[in-house]
């Protein structure tokens, strides 16, 4: 199953083409070489657009790099260092326009999925389920499911306000859920924040009812949708809408009361004693859901999408990218309780002598950048579950520290947190969030964790603060959405 999903280039009816003379990228005209009628009619055609989906998702411009790129890239530990707008350099600066090329093209793509994903569901509605059994039926729908919800979560990370700035009641997107096969189907008003949310928590939640408990292969268990892989998300969005309590049930599912900490249901996810095992052995029970990229033609991230190409040194500075962005100096890597024997540290390399610079090589694999993409890890969850907590009771809550220990000791076995070390809850928060952005640095999470806060975006460099007043601290709408879609507002 790993090569099929791997190798899910499919043409086949929901895998759509753009062409320089289609203007219309919503409502794109349809590249393909199985008709309408018979898409759905046999077991391995709706197995093969099925794959497709997640080939959508790992898209290089969404999570197959430039999506993960930009969570990063517009917090404070990076600096760019190529001035180029087509890598992002006005995503850097907190300043990228309606056209601009992270605009344009995240909007277009993360909606591209999302019309798959809607034109798989209706077919599988219209018979596609009858074709492969009900059983099938309903596990292929629960991935379609997933694969929406977490597009349309990771798209409200940037054209949208957060949630806690009125309470989900501002704008969000236009909520499209059913698919679009042809022109004249572009005007769709914005749902609010708080609608979309619903949607991807009952895509969520209907999709962990139907998913496998597990596969047989290891390799399936990181990059195809199962039960641990929804109810993992949930804890990411329920953080984002500052809904504390859900977080903490969902969590409840796949981490165990005490430490060491793991999934007592389903996949067996866990920590892996080595964090960087994670980033050499893709497949191992802490990812919980990645992208995986080979060196098939087709089947990595393409031209500037590559997390190693934007976050490593060139060759003659030891590495194996571009160099676009080194780590800003007075960010994370400057901070002291991040010691310099955590395993963490391996993954900063420096490089000149008169100028010394450090760069990310957390991601080492060289052209054509074949390291998969990180989704969501079990670290993840451990730490959503340790900030939950605290804020739902407001004290220095002991499992907290006991998972905030479990992620630190891993790599610094030399510090071991106890309920002392704070002397209050916002003490240990603050901890929380500072292991945040030290273990998950370069994965994408940095933005998602400043919006869903309301926190200002630091300065860095020559890039000035951006404070959630500001405009521009959300992104634009896309000029092509706006041209499309008659019934569309600006940000």
């Amino acid at each position: 199953m790993k090569k099929k999903i791997i190798y899910s280039a499919a043409l086949c009816l929901i895998s759509w083409g753009f062409s320089a003379c289609n203007r219309d990228l919503l409502t794109p005209i349809p590249q393909t070489l199985v008709a309408d009628v018979s898409a759905f009619s046999t077991v391995s055609r709706v197995n093969t657009q099925l794959l497709s989906l997640y080939g959508a998702l790992k898209d290089g411009n969404v999570y197959g790099g430039r999506y993960v790129i930009y969570g990063d890239i517009r917090g404070e530990d990076f600096i760019n260092e190529t001035n180029n707008l087509v890598t992002g350099s006005d995503v850097w600066a907190e300043n990228p326009t309606n056209s601009a090329t992270a605009v344009s093209n995240l909007w277009n793509y993360g909606y591209l999925a999302i019309n798959k994903c809607n034109i798989f569901l209706d077919g599988m509605a219209a018979g596609g389920t009858t074709v492969v059994g009900a059983d099938l039926g309903k596990q292929y729908i629960a991935e379609a499911k997933l694969i929406r919800g977490l597009v349309y979560y990771s798209l409200l990370q940037f054209y949208a306000r957060p949630y806690a700035d009125g309470n989900g009641n501002n704008p969000g997107l236009p909520l499209r859920l059913t698919g679009i096969k042809g022109a004249g189907q572009s005007d769709l008003a914005r749902s609010t924040v708080a609608e979309v949310y619903a949607q991807v928590i009952k895509d969520l939640n209907e999709a962990e009812a139907d998913l496998p408990s597990k596969y047989t292969a290891a390799s399936d268990n990181v990059t195809r949708a199962h039960k641990n892989t929804a109810i993992a998300l949930k804890t990411r969005v329920y953080l984002s809408m500052q809904n504390y309590a859900n977080v903490i049930t969902e969590a409840n599912k796949i981490v165990s009361a005490t430490a060491p900490f793991s999934s007592p249901s389903n996949v067996a996810n866990a920590l892996q004693p080595d964090i960087t095992t994670v980033f050499t052995n893709y497949t191992t029970s802490e990812s919980i859901f990645s992208m995986p990229m080979t060196s098939t033609t087709g089947d990595y991230p393409g031209t500037q999408n590559q997390l190693a190409y934007y976050f490593s040194p060139t060759t003659a500075n030891g590495g194996v990218g571009n160099g676009e962005f080194s780590l800003n100096p007075n960010g994370i890597i400057a901070n002291p309780d991040w010691k310099a024997t955590d395993k963490r540290r391996s993954f900063i390399k420096q490089s000149g002598t008169t100028t010394v610079k450090n760069w990310l090589v957390k991601y080492k694999a060289p052209s054509p950048y074949t390291d998969y993409v990180p989704v969501i890890r079990y670290a993840e969850v451990l730490l959503n579950l340790a900030e939950a907590k605290v804020r739902s009771t407001n004290t220095v809550d002991a499992q907290a520290v006991a998972l905030l220990n479990a992620v630190r000791n891993r790599s610094d076995a030399s510090t071991t947190f106890t309920a002392d070390s704070f002397a209050a809850s916002t003490d240990l928060i603050n901890a929380i969030l500072t292991e945040r952005r030290i273990e998950f640095l370069g994965e994408g999470l940095r933005n998602n964790d400043l919006m869903r806060l309301l926190q200002t975006i630091p300065a860095k460099g020559t890039a000035q603060s951006k404070a959630p007043s500001d405009n521009g601290y959300i992104w634009p709408i896309s000029a092509s959405e706006l041209a499309l879609n008659k019934l569309a507002t600006d940000n």
